[in-house]
C-alpha cells in the first residue's frame, strides 16, 4: 500500500458518512454493493446498447419515459417493443402525458393493439386536485429482465440519437447498471404504474431465468424524486454531495435554476478549497431558463467558480462529479422543477473507475466549449440583465 493511502481513506470514509447524513430519506439511506456500471457517453452508443438488451430480453421490458418521438429513432424503439412483445416478452410502458403530447395517439394505439400495455402519466384533470396538473415524469429508465436498467438524460427522439445536424442536436450522457441495485428501480417503477392503475404491473414471476449476472465493483444509491415527498430528496442528495466534497465539483446541467441552498454549498465549498468548474448550454431549447441561469453567473464567477458554456450542441445531461470519484448522474437538472415538481430517478455511483471515465468525458466537454469571464459576462447588456431579473421573478414555474 502507497504511503499516504490509509489517511486517504479515512477522509474518504468522513465525506461519505458525511453524505448520507445529509440525504434526508425515509428511512437510511441504501448502498447496493458489488453493481457493473457503464457510461454511454453519447447517443449512438446509448441506443445501441438499449436496443441490443431489448432484443436479448427474454422474460420482461420495463420502460419509462418523459418524451417518445415519432420520428427515425421512435419508430426503430417501437419495433424493436414490437417484436420483443411477438416473442412473448411482455413490455410495460410509463410515458408522460404533456412531454409527448405532439406525438401521434396512433403511435401508442398501435402498441396497446399488439398487446404492449402503456399508460401515459398525469393526463390532465381534476381528479386528483389542480396542484398536480404541472407534475411530471421526467425519468428516462428502461429495466430488462430484472438484470439490467439503462438510465441517464436520453429521451427516445432523433435529436438524442445523434441523428440531426449539430445546431439542433443533443450532447447527453447515459449509463447502465446490473446488479443489486436494478430491484430498487424495478420497485420504483411499479409503484408509478400502481400510482396510474390502481394496480402493480403483472410481470412475470418464477420459471428460469438469466443466470447471475457478474458482479461489479460500483457502490450505487438510487435516490427518487417527486412531488409526493415532504423533502425533495433530490436536491438533498445534491447538496451532500457538493457538502462531501474536498477537491473538486464538476457540474454538467441543461438547465440551471439552483435556488439559494445550492448556491449557498457552492460558495462554502469554494471558501474550504475545492475547486467548482459548471458546464451549461449556450443554446436551449427552453430559451428562458437560459436567461435565468445566466443571472447567477456573477455571484459565481467573483468567488472563482468557473463556468463553461457548450456551443456546438444543446446541452442535455445531467450530471455532477465530486473529487473525481463519486458520480451523480441521471434524469434530474439542477433546477426547481426536477426539486419539486417532477419525478425524476438520479443514482450516486461510487466507483474509482467509473469516476474517471466520466472525468475524461468531461474534462473533453470543457475543452469544447467556451470559458465565461466576469468581465465578458458583464458587458451583455443592460436589456439582458433587465431580462434576467424579470424572468428570475418566475423561476419557480419554468
Amino acid at each position: 500500500m502507497a504511503k499516504g493511502t490509509p489517511i486517504r481513506h479515512n477522509k474518504r470514509l468522513v465525506r461519505m458518512l458525511r453524505l448520507f447524513r445529509h440525504i434526508r430519506f425515509v428511512g437510511q439511506p441504501v448502498t447496493y454493493r458489488r453493481n457493473r456500471v457503464v457510461l454511454h457517453p453519447d447517443g449512438p452508443d446509448f441506443f445501441q446498447a438499449l436496443f441490443g438488451a431489448i432484443r436479448s430480453a427474454e422474460r420482461y421490458i420495463l420502460l419509462e419515459y418523459y418524451l417518445i418521438r415519432n420520428d427515425t429513432t421512435g419508430s426503430a424503439f417501437a419495433a424493436e417493443l414490437l417484436d420483443a412483445q411477438q416473442r412473448g416478452v411482455p413490455v410495460f410502458l410509463i410515458y408522460d402525458y404533456i412531454g409527448c403530447v405532439e406525438t401521434p395517439s396512433a403511435y401508442f394505439r398501435n402498441l396497446t393493439q399488439h398487446g404492449i400495455k402503456p399508460i401515459s402519466f398525469n393526463v390532465p384533470s381534476f381528479k386528483r386536485g389542480i396542484h398536480w396538473f404541472d407534475k411530471r415524469d421526467h425519468r428516462k429508465m428502461a429495466i430488462i429482465d430484472g438484470r439490467r436498467a439503462f438510465l441517464g438524460g436520453f429521451n427516445i427522439g432523433d435529436e438524442y440519437a445523434g441523428l440531426v445536424s449539430s445546431p439542433v442536436k443533443f450532447r447527453d450522457v447515459g449509463f447502465s447498471i446490473t446488479g443489486s441495485a436494478v430491484h430498487e428501480l424495478e420497485r420504483i417503477f411499479s409503484e408509478t404504474w400502481q400510482m396510474e392503475r390502481d394496480e402493480p404491473p403483472r410481470v412475470p414471476t418464477g420459471g428460469r431465468g438469466p443466470g447471475a449476472p457478474r458482479p461489479g465493483r460500483a457502490n450505487v444509491i438510487i435516490v427518487s424524486g417527486g412531488p409526493h415527498h415532504r423533502s425533495s430528496y433530490i436536491r438533498n442528495a445534491f447538496l451532500a454531495a457538493i457538502t462531501s466534497a474536498s477537491e473538486s465539483v464538476l457540474i454538467v446541467t441543461p438547465y440551471f435554476v439552483p435556488g439559494p441552498r445550492i448556491i449557498r454549498s457552492l460558495l462554502r465549498a469554494v471558501r474550504r478549497g475545492v475547486r467548482v468548474r459548471i458546464l451549461l448550454s449556450a443554446k436551449s431549447d427552453v430559451p428562458l431558463m437560459r436567461l435565468v441561469g445566466r443571472s447567477y453567473y456573477t455571484a459565481l464567477l467573483k468567488v472563482g467558480i468557473e463556468i463553461c458554456e457548450v456551443e456546438r450542441e444543446v446541452l442535455h445531461a445531467k450530471v455532477m462529479l465530486i473529487d473525481g470519484e463519486r458520480t451523480v448522474i441521471g434524469s434530474a437538472n439542477l433546477d426547481q422543477r426536477s426539486f419539486h415538481r417532477n419525478f425524476e430517478i438520479n443514482c450516486i455511483i461510487d466507483n474509482n473507475s467509473f469516476g474517471k471515465q466520466i472525468a475524461r468525458m468531461l474534462e473533453q466537454d470543457f475543452r469544447n466549449s467556451r470559458a465565461i469571464t466576469l468581465a465578458d459576462h458583464e458587458r451583455r447588456g443592460k436589456l439582458s440583465q433587465l431580462l434576467e431579473k424579470l424572468v428570475n421573478l418566475f423561476a419557480w414555474f419554468l
